[in-house]
């Protein structure tokens, strides 16, 4: 099973649930095409055909409208189902309407026409069961996610690593919080900056090593690094398919993945003793973020290879002469410029600034996603080499 199509579905320029279905429904929603599990065990139901033709009277007797990314999704579950895969070509020109179609069917992948009728069946089953709407919130699973805090206030949504204790360090569920929370705002109108931000002196560690440690998966260790592999690669995606302002307000020292995803951001802030370093080698593991792309780019190769591949940490001013920081602010007033900064941004007129970073990351994005994609599968490769782990159990050891 093609468990990509899913999330491909939320990169592009397609409009999230927000003002038409309930958060309730946009987090079942979410659970629905996100969690590995979903993709791991489709039902096959000999009656298939004949319950995918009952959904479809079903669709028609909504009283709702679902809004244009539910109306996307069902279309492309419905060619899936009757077609297959994605055989027409790719349209050109200005014509929008029918690049969304198209995206939306060609991300359904290899997945088989039973499993995209099974798919279509329980989705119309989610949208009939919906009541009411509700205005759009923040999904109820990043609101209650251990170690974030997501608010929004005066057009800025803020996401906030919460986990001083362990330096912010990332759990999977924060990273399927940060990026649900950007999915969800993508086409909220009441925000039209987010920030993120870490708690402490800490930015991020990066990595909570014991995600690979802990409730471990009946599947074993293949099922982690696919499971791993899915919730990476859905983060990474959410950064670079959010089609307003991102900014990165850096508080302190960074390792790993949140020091190579600050090229998906569209502005980068950091305090004066920010540190920056990427310990992917000594780990047994590979860069990811789209880092092997965007590092070459930003810093040129000799300086990103010294990041990447020695492991040489860098400073605040490295870091902003080489192009990953926007600029650097004196620890003690770091909160209140940036402040002016995201204030500043979320008074001017929000499609203008959604259309001209459209502009700006148009070509770049489709690159960013292929890069994402080959370095996630990469490092699934990589969690389950037996060079990867004796690595973090060695780091683990010392450090109990």
């Amino acid at each position: 099973i093609n468990a990509e199509y899913g999330k491909q579905w939320y990169q592009r320029r397609v409009r999230v649930l927000t003002n038409n279905l309930s958060s309730k429904m946009l987090s079942a929603v979410s659970r629905s095409f996100l969690t590995p599990a979903r993709f791991s065990s489709i039902r096959c139901f000999s009656d298939v055909s004949s319950r995918f033709e009952a959904a479809q009277v079903k669709l028609k007797t909504l009283t709702e409208d679902p809004g244009n990314a539910a109306k996307l999704k069902i279309y492309g579950l419905f060619k899936q189902a009757n077609t297959g895969p994605c055989n027409i070509p790719k349209p050109g020109g200005f014509n929008f309407v029918a690049k969304a179609k198209y995206d939306i069917w060609k991300g359904m992948g290899d997945m088989t026409q039973d499993q995209a009728k099974e798919e279509y069946i329980a989705f119309v089953a989610e949208l009939a069961g919906v009541d009411e709407p509700a205005p759009a919130a923040a999904p109820a699973d990043s609101a209650t996610v251990e170690g974030l805090d997501v608010s929004t206030e005066e057009g800025v949504l803020t996401i906030r690593l919460n986990r001083p204790e362990k330096f912010n360090a990332l759990t999977w569920e924060m990273y399927t919080g940060i990026a649900d929370a950007l999915i969800a705002h993508a086409e909220d109108p009441s925000v039209r900056v987010a920030v993120l931000t870490g708690t402490g002196k800490w930015y991020c560690a990066g990595n909570d090593l014991s995600n690979f440690t802990k409730n471990m998966p009946a599947g074993g260790p293949a099922e982690m690094a696919l499971n791993g592999k899915n919730v990476l690669k859905h983060f990474c995606d959410a950064l670079i398919a959010f089609p307003k302002p991102l900014i990165a307000a850096v508080n302190g020292p960074a390792i790993g993945i949140p020091v190579t995803t600050l090229g998906l951001c569209d502005l980068v802030y950091c305090t004066d003793n920010a540190t920056f370093k990427t310990p992917f080698v000594s780990l047994g593991q590979s860069p990811e973020g789209c880092s092997s792309y965007v590092f070459p780019r930003t810093f040129g190769f000799a300086k990103a290879n010294e990041m990447l591949l020695t492991e040489r940490q860098i400073t605040a001013q490295e870091a902003c002469d080489g192009g990953l920081v926007t600029r650097i602010f004196n620890e003690d007033m770091f909160r209140d410029e940036v402040n002016k900064v995201v204030k500043h941004m979320a008074s001017l007129p929000p499609q203008s600034m959604r259309i001209s970073k459209g502009l700006i990351r148009h070509e770049l994005n489709q690159k960013l996603l292929e890069v994402n994609a080959r370095e996630c599968e990469v490092l699934r490769e990589r969690w389950l080499s037996d060079e990867c782990m004796t690595a973090i159990m060695n780091f683990l050891n010392r450090k109990k």
